[in-house]
């Protein structure tokens, strides 16, 4: 009843907002947001990746059962062991036998079988094997506890305040507090875009393992039918409804759309669709590379001048303002003073739209220049006067 109401209430203000009466003071956005981009769901949230932006919520911190959407947490930490070099993809597992009792999805794996991390991590993406999730779990950590306090410690890291996890898999029959948010959700699942290997996974469609003889489906039908759509991760169980962290790449800008408590499939990917199609229609991802401007004159120095370096700078901007063109406003002086250490700011390059500011980098030297002593200085001046 109280979603009801807010969305009433939604629809209302956006009907006075566009008779023009009942508020003063009210600019209209150039990027409308229509008030039932929810749809049937619980939570939703959508955020663009590389920046982190949020470009719409619906209830976002709220806690809920992720079912196996808790999965992208495990596989985010199996990523991050092949990142450093402590697991290949090679390696081989010894599946254990409280590995091969998980029940629900599952590869059916026995008790003493060996599948490679790599079979292991694709039944997981893919088929949302619990089983094989429970296997890298314990590969990864020695036991399903030590993960589990390990995908906990990382959320913690990742300012996921919202989250308690009690398992790799999401199976949550026998769970107390197993819970997250749809922001929590999108925070790791930016983390995991990181890796970008893991998309090899979750762009599959369909494939196989036990060399062509169990076959694996996309649990994400999303990747088959939506444009752009390049993962992430579903979940469904009885206590958390559908949930999905889905993820699409158009033109260069990565989305994350978070749906928990859906009432069914159908339901939760058409709010999916719903919600990265409003970010792809209304926004666009700016990116100005890190580059090298020319040296700066250095006063006393050892050298007469130092490199200055600048940082990448992007931003999620609305396709109206987008369109109207970015300038580039570079303050910087005529010279520093010795010494300079690098990495020291000189500078700062600030990015404008009709004159308003969006952002700014800073220009920092690209090396040490020290100061220059009495004899350094007697020195130049010889060598200038004698030596030219």
């Amino acid at each position: 009843m109280k979603k009801c109401i807010l969305r009433l209430m939604a629809w209302l203000t956006a009907v006075i907002l566009m008779s023009g009466g009942g508020l003063t003071g009210y600019a209209a956005s150039e990027t409308t947001v229509p008030p039932s981009l929810a749809g049937e769901a619980e939570s939703v949230i959508l955020m663009e990746a590389e920046t982190g932006k949020i470009l719409y919520e619906y209830e976002a911190d709220r806690r809920l059962a992720p079912a196996s959407v808790t999965k992208i947490m495990t596989i985010l930490l199996v990523a991050e062991e092949i990142a450093k070099g402590t697991m290949k993809l090679t390696d081989i597992v010894q599946v254990s036998q409280n590995a091969a009792s998980m029940g629900g999805s599952q590869v059916y794996l026995k008790t003493g079988e060996q599948m490679s991390v790599e079979d292991l991590l694709k039944s997981v993406v893919v088929a949302s094997a619990n089983d094989a999730a429970t296997a890298l779990a314990e590969q990864v950590s020695g036991s399903v506890e030590g993960f589990v306090s390990r995908m906990n410690d990382r959320a913690r890291e990742l300012g996921m305040t919202g989250t308690v996890f009690e398992n790799p898999t999401g199976l949550d029959d026998s769970t107390t507090d197993h819970k997250t948010t749809a922001r929590d959700i999108a925070l790791m699942s930016r983390e995991l875009l990181k890796h970008r290997f893991i998309l090899r996974y979750t762009t599959i469609w369909m494939d196989t393992i036990r060399d062509g003889a169990f076959g694996l489906t996309n649990t994400n039908r999303l990747i088959r039918f939506y444009s752009g759509a390049n993962g992430l991760k579903t979940g469904s169980t009885s206590k958390a409804g559908f949930c999905i962290s889905a993820t699409a790449l158009r033109d260069g800008m990565q989305l994350i759309a978070v749906i928990m408590g859906a009432p069914n499939r159908d339901s939760r990917n058409e709010t999916a669709k719903k919600l990265l199609d409003y970010g792809f229609a209304n926004y666009r991802y700016l990116c100005m590379e890190a580059g090298e401007l020319e040296p700066i004159r250095v006063l006393g120095g050892t050298e007469p001048s130092c490199r200055l370096l600048y940082g990448k700078f992007d931003a999620v901007l609305d396709k109206a303002a987008a369109a109207k063109g970015v300038e580039r406003l570079v303050k910087l002086p005529e010279s520093i003073p010795a010494p300079v250490e690098p990495g020291q700011i000189v500078g700062s390059i600030e990015y404008t739209i009709d004159g308003e500011t969006i952002g700014s980098v800073d220009i920092v030297a690209g090396e040490s220049v020290g100061r220059i002593g009495y004899g350094g200085l007697l020195k130049r001046l010889f060598m200038h006067f004698f030596l030219k």
